[in-house]
């Protein structure tokens, strides 16, 4: 009897994964993805990148309500220059050590028109997290889902750059953050 019951009850939790398993996930191509930032240091545009990135995506343009993203940037993988390699991953900018990771996970996903949406979700970088909305504009080639978009952060925000790095006049506050992400087995759009 208690065979039986266990064998019901795997089979019922069985069931109610179906759904999630039935909304396939896409796997990013790192080779053709990228995440840069710009800042502005002094006035001057200061371009920057991310070299290690993952994403869980599990998108169905048709079922947006159940669509998941994830995604996370190693901030030790920063790159502007190796002067400022050095100093990015110190406390007083992304403390890599206590904060290895900066996340995204996604709340809602909005269709905006064919291939534009808007995902909103929070943002933790630096144990701060904070509600973004990143507007994402999708476009297909073959089997590939290109993702695009760009947004704004506060970099004080989340205590990028600390003491004598909060003065604004010297690295502004606002970064761009840019992305474009490859993607395969994206239904059509």
């Amino acid at each position: 009897m208690t065979f039986r019951l266990k064998s019901v009850a795997f089979a019922l939790a069985l069931t109610s994964l179906l759904p999630l398993a039935a909304q396939a996930q896409q796997q990013l191509v790192p080779a053709q993805s990228e995440v840069l930032f710009v800042s502005r240091q002094m006035g001057v545009p200061v371009e920057g990148k991310f070299k290690t990135f993952s994403a869980q995506v599990a998108f169905d343009p048709a079922k947006l309500a159940t669509s998941k993203i994830a995604f996370t940037v190693d901030t030790g993988s920063a790159d502007i220059s190796r002067e400022a390699n050095s100093e990015l991953v110190k406390p007083l900018w992304f403390n890599v050590a206590a904060f290895p990771k900066a996340t995204f996970q996604s709340s809602a996903i909005k269709r905006i028109d064919a291939n534009k949406f808007e995902v909103a979700g929070k943002l933790s970088i630096k144990g701060v997290s904070s509600d973004v909305v990143v507007p994402v504009t999708l476009a297909q080639s073959g089997a590939t889902t290109t993702a695009t978009g760009a947004f704004p952060i506060k970099r004080l925000s989340f205590r990028i750059g600390e003491k004598e790095w909060a003065d604004t006049s010297t690295v502004a506050d606002e970064v761009q953050v840019k992305f474009k992400l490859a993607l395969t087995g994206v239904g059509k759009l």
